[in-house]
């Protein structure tokens, strides 16, 4: 039976991602995956990217709950006073309201998938920053290519 309901899913790359830095003496880098522009619904999912001793400024949100799963690399992560150490497999889940920051504490870039819901502007406070370019080593790492074992 066909489904009237049905919808296309929307595929997207790391070459489709759009990167910021919020401000410009930012230490980490946000690449936008989905947004309500592109999900039509109130969420921001996007790839935080820390650089070596990189961190967000300490942070809070009205509404919105933040998740973090990190991809790579290792760190702090501090919620309303409270720091624990963080690192690949690690997931994080921030309350509406508490005061958090992220740090790099590792010897690389750490990696992190960021989700917020609902939206609470985090998407346009991201696209108000400077448009900046994934590099190699960024791509290498969303596309899992740095986990390959050579022949």
């Amino acid at each position: 039976m066909y489904n009237k309901s049905c919808v296309i899913p929307i595929v997207k790359s790391p070459k489709d991602y759009q990167a910021y830095r919020i401000s410009p003496h930012d230490t980490n880098r946000l690449a936008i995956v989905f947004d309500p522009n592109t999900a039509n619904t109130s969420l921001t999912i996007c790839v935080e990217i820390f650089d070596i001793g990189g961190k967000t400024p300490p942070n809070r949100h009205q509404l919105a709950v933040e998740m973090f799963f990190i991809i790579k690399g290792e760190g702090l992560a501090t919620c309303d006073g409270k720091t624990i150490p963080i690192r690949a497999g690690d997931s994080l889940l921030v309350p509406p309201t508490g005061t958090h920051q992220i740090r790099n504490t590792g010897s690389e870039r750490l990696y992190a998938l960021c989700i917020m819901v609902p939206n609470e502007n985090f998407a346009e406070l991201i696209r108000s920053g400077t448009p900046v370019e994934l590099d190699a080593e960024d791509i290498a790492v969303l596309r899992r290519l740095d986990a390959l074992v050579p022949c």
